[in-house]
């Protein structure tokens, strides 16, 4: 590797990683965030809407990289990625400045909400054009290897929003006091004023990596053809095909009602709305060629990569800590750990692909993934049984001998997928499944007489009323009393730290050799590598797929909405699965039936590219 290029790939991922960081900064903070600009409505309402704004810049990444990735076919690499640098890390610097809803009012979940779309905007078209920029630069037998440094970015812009967020929490609360609440009660530093620290810190990463930008060079692909005159006049209409007026507008018609549908809580008719807008997008692109491609591209490539990297980072954290009851720190170490470990392999597949493929490895890593994740017995409940069996073993003891049965009229029983966060589930039903999903409870459910209202029975206590004004604390109680815990084991998991202590607890981060602790890293950095194969090479396989006049507008399409759709719904559709089926491990069914189609439509579909030369269709239209 050569200086210069050193330089390139230097420079494209630090920037990446600063833009990943900003992105997930939001996620890791949801629940302090809420409490601090939704402060007007209950807990469960906060956390709706703080899960909405963080949806929100998942849903808007395809919409950023069509306007970034037309702008990049048209101005060049390096100056999108500047643009998109420098509205992310200025976003990321505003959040931290805003001020709370108590101080503003209505006004503050306002402005949080339209920064978190510039976030999702900026990084639509942040990740092509560094991607892009790299694979132009490479020799064309180290292509695999030269991007797969793009792609450690955001496992490593993952892991320091996570060191970030646990050092500050650390040092803060050991320095200042709880702060007293007007109504009664205190909340920590860290909760009330620290968690803006992250945040402002972005503006230090911001003037660095402006400094590194500025100072590269445009692709030299870009340089020749835009000297050539040979760039797409209309990137957008080349790459996806041209929308016809009266496509336009019932897509438009489509949109708007979807969202009216949604606002008002008729979830099931603006679910309707979804695959009628895909199946008509879909069918125009299908018209021209790069259009075919992309669509390929999405399902044969990006789908299982997405929902294979989002299991194996965010939905296994989730799972540690939502539905085996590991403690925050606890868990956020340990998945911190097998990040470390696991990260290396990005680059080891990367550069493997430069000699076998792109595809025996992305699509031999949605095979293996969605193998490992099956939840049957004949596997011991697969990896993430694995993991429950070792993480929380009362917990599975409990789902194996304490049954717990719903009883209600089934037509009070609503499928609870809630993307936006708008829909109403006010059923005794419904509320009875969403607390026994929140609870990790496996249950099954009993149709009763309609206009039943709704019970719960444990094991063989009195059944609990789902209308009774104190059925959370009554279900809680009854759980415990039947024998389900209401943590993680703490003596072989918990890693405890001591406010007292300060910044001394960070060193408790190297406190994890206990049997226990090593089997759970292991088993995640099982699923992290996992996440490497299907993510190390996707960045060189997309870019071989279109030509260098539309590869911005091209790649970033698929990318973004296989990440930011596929994967990035992926927590509501795996919630409304497990609240519907009772089963806690039932969620793991959305990647795994999402992985298979990519191995499928990939295999047999989807041409390989490693031996592509990239400019060839660039020679052809001189």
């Amino acid at each position: 590797m050569t200086a210069e290029e050193r330089k390139v790939i230097i420079a494209s991922s630090a920037g990446t990683i600063f833009e990943w960081y900003d992105f997930y900064l939001y996620g890791a903070l949801a629940g302090v965030i809420g409490a601090q600009f939704f402060t007007a409505f209950d807990e469960t309402t906060r956390n709706i809407f703080a899960l909405l704004a963080f949806a929100a810049g998942f849903l808007v990444r395809p919409f950023g990289a069509l306007f970034f990735g037309r702008l990049g076919d048209l101005i060049g690499r390096k100056y999108t990625f500047l643009v998109t640098i420098l509205i992310m890390g200025l976003s990321t610097f505003f959040v931290g400045c805003l001020p709370s809803y108590d101080s503003i009012g209505a006004v503050a979940p306002i402005l949080l909400i339209v920064l978190r779309c510039l976030q999702g905007l900026a990084l639509g078209g942040e990740y092509g054009g560094a991607a892009i920029y790299v694979a132009e630069h490479a020799p064309s037998n180290r292509r695999g290897y030269f991007t797969a440094w793009i792609q450690t970015t955001a496992t490593l812009g993952l892991l320091l929003s996570l060191l970030v967020i646990m050092f500050t929490t650390i040092y803060v609360n050991a320095n200042w006091p709880n702060v007293a609440l007007p109504g009664g009660g205190t909340r920590t530093a860290f909760a009330d004023w620290g968690w803006r620290i992250p945040f402002l810190a972005s503006f230090i990463l911001l003037a660095i990596s402006l400094y590194i930008r500025l100072k590269m060079n445009e692709s030299p692909a870009f340089v020749k053809m835009k000297t050539e005159g040979t760039q797409s006049k209309a990137p957008l209409d080349e790459a996806f095909g041209q929308f016809p007026k009266a496509l336009t507008w019932t897509l438009g018609l489509l949109v708007v009602g979807g969202a009216v549908l949604a606002y008002v809580g008729s979830t099931g008719l603006a679910l309707l709305c979804i695959p009628a807008i895909i199946l008509l997008i879909a069918f125009n692109m299908a018209r021209v060629k790069n259009g075919r491609i992309a669509i390929l591209a999405l399902l044969g490539l990006v789908a299982g990569q997405a929902v294979v990297w989002y299991t194996g980072q965010f939905y296994a954290l989730f799972f540690l800590q939502q539905i085996l009851k590991v403690d925050n720190f606890t868990a956020n170490v340990m998945v911190a750990w097998s990040l470390l470990i696991g990260t290396g392999f990005f680059i080891f597949f990367g550069s493997l692909s430069d000699r076998i493929g792109r595809k025996p490895i992305i699509l031999g890593g949605c095979l293996l993934a969605a193998l490992l994740y099956l939840p049957i017995q004949a596997t011991g409940g697969g990896i993430f049984g694995w993991m429950s069996s070792v993480a929380n073993p009362t917990l599975m003891k409990a789902h194996e001998t304490i049954p717990v049965v719903v009883t209600a009229d089934k037509n009070e029983c609503s499928f609870q997928f809630n993307p936006t966060g708008t829909a109403k589930f006010t059923s005794g039903c419904d509320l009875a499944k969403a607390a026994l999903a929140r609870a990790s409870v496996k249950y099954s459910v009993t149709e009763a007489p309609a206009g039943t209202v709704a019970s719960v029975k444990i094991a063989t206590a009195e059944p609990l009323s789902a209308r009774d004004p104190q059925f959370a604390q009554k279900l809680a109680s009854g759980l415990t009393a039947a024998g389900y815990p209401a943590a993680s084991n703490p003596s072989v998991v918990q890693i405890k730290i001591e406010p007292k202590d300060g910044l001394l607890n960070f060193g408790k981060m190297f406190d994890i050799f206990t049997g226990q602790r090593l089997a759970i890293i292991a088993i995640l950095t099982i699923m992290v590598i996992l996440v490497t194969m299907v993510y190390g090479p996707i960045a060189a396989a997309l870019v071989e797929l279109f030509p260098t006049r539309i590869r911005y507008s091209g790649m970033s399409l698929p990318y973004h909405i296989g990440n930011g759709w596929f994967g990035g719904l992926m927590p509501a559709t795996s919630f409304a699965m497990v609240a519907q089926t009772g089963d806690p491990s039932f969620g793991l069914w959305y990647p795994i039936v999402i992985a298979l189609m990519t191995v499928v439509i990939g295999f047999f579909f989807v041409p390989e590219t490693y031996k592509r030369n990239i400019f060839e269709e660039d020679v052809a239209k001189r």
